[in-house]
């Protein structure tokens, strides 16, 4: 048998914590709101997440349902029974002196995930297995006032549902991470579990990071969790930084120690906050308020038959059906809203092009239901423009696609007055603008603003023959091979024709009178 040497490397190890606040209307035990958004403190509270004496819990149906859906989409297994246990450890923001969890009876277990990493053409898949998925309480939120002697306490976050999923230490790189966080969260957005802003906290992760010693193959004997992440680039810099600082102390010939840390993004750097606790300081017992779960093959499999196209799936599809580069979907996987706005403009694509049923010339839509590429080059152009300028105004206005003024319908017609020749790319801009702004058919936005393209050859022609008599010096640089002055002409065309000339006719007619 063959012998290999051992690693002379040192090789980080990486599992996560993660927590999602399930986007239920209640909280997970109680009646009360459960509303990330809320800005004022102390409002969505009642008496079980303020622990007040004589409540009794009861499970929330929907967080469950959510929480096997979850399990499900991460290939985990159900087991037919589940149970809520109580955690204990006091903390101001925790009134009851313990919180509901689940600890050896979870939701779901052992499943995985599959991520690509790197670049296009070289991008790897790897496994990345899940532990547990569990569901318990969310805790308080301790508030510290700057400068003064005491902390206040929010309960508006306490008692919400929370999904916790733990990964096994299969991650290697903070690359890795990122990969792994963004396809999970893209996986519960899909389901309607979460919005998984991480900004707004209802997507926290904590990530566990230790390092091996060259030829180590056992897990190390400490670990270093990572806590206050609020972003994807935070979680990979934070890890990316843990690695460096661990390696460099077992190169010393020191231990790390296992601590819990704080991610410092003004410094970027880590900053110890406490030490880390075991599964036996928590004092963990079942919780004699709740009942056991069962979860019967009939549930499940109603749970299977509701699950929606997930983004591994629609990846795959995409590619296929569409053509687009990778990296297109995966900007597109990314927003869910998004892809779907982009899908509704590529089927009013579809439809204009089979039945000629828009305000546009049927004869020019009966030939494009014949032409693949010209359908081809509008979906591209579909997917440059929701990716592009789409995307930024969304951003701007702080919306999703499916609250703005362009339908689908009306952003496909204006796909089509460019591929018709009637406006030009930057007439195209301006219409999309104002479409944005108040809605409107583009055709009418264009017979309004005067932005009709020209392409009559004889006044195009005119227009060029004008430029060529007047830039003289232009065209002597063009002629000994300046290729640049050809643009500057073009530039002239273009003005001479009030911006409304086409490009690729003045394009094609500028070149043969330059070059007889």
């Amino acid at each position: 048998m063959k012998e290999f040497a051992a690693s002379t490397k040192y090789k980080p190890v990486i599992g996560f914590e993660i927590h999602v606040q399930l986007a239920t209307k209640s909280k997970m035990f109680g009646r009360a709101a459960n509303n990330p958004d809320q800005t004022k403190p102390n409002m969505d509270i009642d008496e079980v997440n303020t622990g007040q004496p004589g409540t009794l819990p009861v499970a929330n149906k929907e967080a469950i349902r959510l929480a096997a859906m979850v399990g499900l989409a991460l290939n985990c297994r159900i087991d037919e029974w589940s149970k809520f246990d109580r955690k204990h450890y006091f903390y101001p923001d925790l009134p009851k002196g313990y919180q509901i969890s689940q600890y050896d009876q979870p939701i779901s277990r052992g499943g995985w995930l599959e991520v690509g990493v790197g670049s296009d053409g070289q991008k790897k898949i790897k496994k990345i297995h899940i532990t547990r998925a569990h569901l318990e309480e969310d805790a308080g939120k301790n508030i510290h006032p700057e400068g003064l002697p005491y902390s206040l306490v929010d309960y508006n976050r306490a008692g919400a549902p929370l999904l916790e999923i733990v990964t096994e230490p299969d991650i290697e790189s903070g690359e890795e991470a990122r990969a792994f966080l963004q396809e999970l969260r893209n996986i519960i957005r899909y389901l309607g579990a979460s919005e998984c802003d991480m900004e707004k906290g209802t997507m926290r992760c904590e990530p566990n990071i230790s390092v091996r010693k060259p030829g180590e193959t056992s897990l190390p004997k400490y670990k270093v969790e990572v806590k206050n992440i609020n972003s994807f680039k935070f979680a990979e810099a934070a890890i990316n930084y843990e690695i460096d600082r661990q390696t460099e102390i077992l190169k010393e010939g020191a231990t790390p120690k296992q601590v819990t840390m704080g991610w410092d993004e003004k410094n970027n750097r880590t900053v110890e906050q406490r030490s880390k606790e075991e599964a036996n300081d928590y004092r963990y017992f079942p919780d004699p308020d709740l009942p056991v779960l069962q979860f019967t093959k009939e549930y499940l499999d109603k749970l299977r038959a509701e699950m929606p196209e997930l983004p591994a799936q629609k990846r795959q599809r995409f590619l296929g059906e569409y053509g687009l580069p990778s990296s297109d979907v995966e900007n597109l996987i990314n927003w869910k809203e998004l892809a779907n706005y982009f899908e509704s403009v590529v089927s009013e694509i579809d439809e204009w092009m089979e039945q000629g049923k828009r305000s546009l010339d049927s004869s020019r839509s009966a030939g494009l239901a014949r032409d693949d590429n010209a359908r081809n080059k509008l979906i591209k152009s579909a997917v440059n423009w929701c990716l592009g300028d789409l995307s930024a105004m969304l951003n701007q206005k702080q919306i999703n696609p499916r609250d703005c003024e362009i339908t689908p319908e009306n952003f496909a017609e204006m796909l089509m007055l460019i591929q018709q020749g009637k406006i030009s790319g930057s007439a195209a801009k301006t219409v999309f603008k104002v479409m944005f702004e108040k809605g409107g058919e583009p055709d009418n936005i264009v017979q309004d603003l005067g932005l009709e393209q020209t392409n009559d050859e004889g006044a195009i022609s005119a227009a060029i023959d004008k430029v060529i008599a007047a830039n003289a010096k232009a065209v002597a640089d063009y002629k000994s091979g300046q290729e640049k002055s050809f643009g500057f002409l073009v530039g002239q065309a273009m003005k001479e024709l009030k911006g409304k000339g086409n490009p690729q006719m003045i394009n094609e007619i500028l070149r043969k009178k330059l070059s007889s």
